[in-house]
């Protein structure tokens, strides 16, 4: 059996302290989630990194796996075999841990007797659970239920920890924000006392035409040269519905107006900014190039006088 370092695993020292433990974890699992990571080996680096975790992350089993490799310098992948007097009196088997079979026999075989020998803790819940959710802008100013698809541990039949695809439908409240947690309960890792919760952190799919601050929306707008000339009210599509605005006579590529609590919603809403983006009609008919010698004849316009 090769020994497993789980430290190497999740990428922190063995004096890691727990939360250095639970953010190296997190980070872990945000970025080798099967549905955003492009990894080949995506599931299977999950499927390690949940296993290191249900070690490390637990303060009992963390002991005994310290007190098993203290005095032995282990490297991953080493051949590795419990002491014959590994687990005398403790009785009475493996407290409900066991291991996915997609996963190693380490886990198994080192905790398979871990229980009655030492001073009986409390049971548990289990630990929390991280994972991320990506979401359209308009979900935020609405509100809606997605359904997200993620890796998650469980009990099986034969009372084994085993990880497994589930698909989870998810309610996403109006006025969420990029970095914001969402919390089902229950959804996390199996433990004694009950499973603990899933965290899921709100990320927004990236749109060419939004910039998020915050509450705040910054939203590019297309417009015709004459409308920023002659001014005149014109129709946006927001995230939140069409809205009518005002570009005053004479405004320039580049120039913000600010709507008042068009932003993300909330107990304070954040403002929406529509920066105006001027866009040129093409010259590609007679007709059209025609107007466009015109201007140049009649207007005597250099874009470039005085710099």
């Amino acid at each position: 059996m090769e020994y497993k370092d789980y430290y190497q695993t999740l990428g922190v020292a063995k004096t890691a302290s727990e939360e250095d433990i639970k953010k190296a974890y997190r980070k872990l699992v945000r970025k080798y989630h099967p549905d955003v990571s492009k990894e080949a080996d995506a599931q299977k680096k999950t499927q390690e990194i949940n296993e290191a975790y249900g070690v490390l992350g637990d303060a009992e089993k963390r002991a005994a796996y310290d007190d098993l490799g203290r005095g032995q310098q282990y490297r991953a992948g080493q051949e590795f075999r419990p002491p014959p007097d590994w687990g005398r009196g403790f009785g009475g088997g493996a407290g409900g841990f066991g291991s996915d079979p997609a996963s190693s026999d380490f886990f198994a075989d080192l905790f398979a007797n871990l229980g009655g020998g030492r001073r009986r803790q409390p049971p548990r819940r289990g630990e929390d659970s991280h994972a991320s959710i990506t979401i359209e802008l308009a979900d935020s100013y609405h509100g809606a239920t997605r359904t997200v698809s993620l890796m998650l541990a469980e009990r099986d039949a034969q009372d084994r920890i085993v990880t497994r695809e589930r698909n989870l439908s998810v309610n996403i409240p109006a006025g969420v924000t990029a970095g914001q947690q969402l919390r089902l309960a229950g959804q996390g890792h199996p433990g004694a006392a009950g499973p603990g919760d899933l965290y899921l952190e709100i990320q927004f799919r990236p749109n060419p035409r939004y910039r998020l601050d915050g509450r705040d929306v910054y939203q590019t707008v297309p417009v015709a040269p004459w409308e920023l000339a002659l001014g005149g009210e014109i129709e946006v599509t927001t995230p939140s519905g069409k809205v009518n605005v005002t570009v005053p006579a004479g405004s320039q590529s580049g120039r913000k107006l600010r709507l008042r609590g068009r932003g993300i919603p909330g107990k304070e809403a954040g403002d929406l900014y529509l920066l105006l983006e001027v866009v040129l009609p093409p010259a590609n008919s007679e007709r059209n190039r025609e107007l466009y010698q015109t201007m140049a004849r009649e207007m005597a316009f250099n874009p470039r006088a005085g710099g």
